[in-house]
């Protein structure tokens, strides 16, 4: 599984990128097909609180592509958030399969 971040009009700090690695990298316990998973992180409005954009899209071979986007306080927050989104998504592609 590949991983890549982006991270939107600034720089993401080395400890944030091994927070993200190691969070996404635990959505492979979910379903083994994936194949990268992408993350995004923005600033939505600088000047309020709960500006901490994260988007994680999965892609899962003969799937598709799964996305959840979530909104907090600090990207950590928001990263977390959206892998349990993706957890839940790929919960439900495990069944139907």
């Amino acid at each position: 599984m590949e991983v890549k971040i982006k991270a939107i009009h600034f720089d993401a700090t080395e400890k944030l990128e091994q927070f993200i690695t190691k969070k996404v990298e635990k959505l492979v316990k979910h379903h083994e097909e994936i194949s990268l998973v992408e993350v995004t992180l923005k600033v939505v409005k600088p000047e309020t609180a709960m500006n901490k954009e994260a988007g994680i899209k999965v892609e899962v071979p003969q799937h598709g592509d799964l996305f959840a986007s979530k909104v907090a306080d600090t990207f950590e927050e928001a990263v977390d958030l959206a892998v349990d989104a993706q957890k839940k998504q790929l919960e439900k592609l495990s069944k139907v399969k």
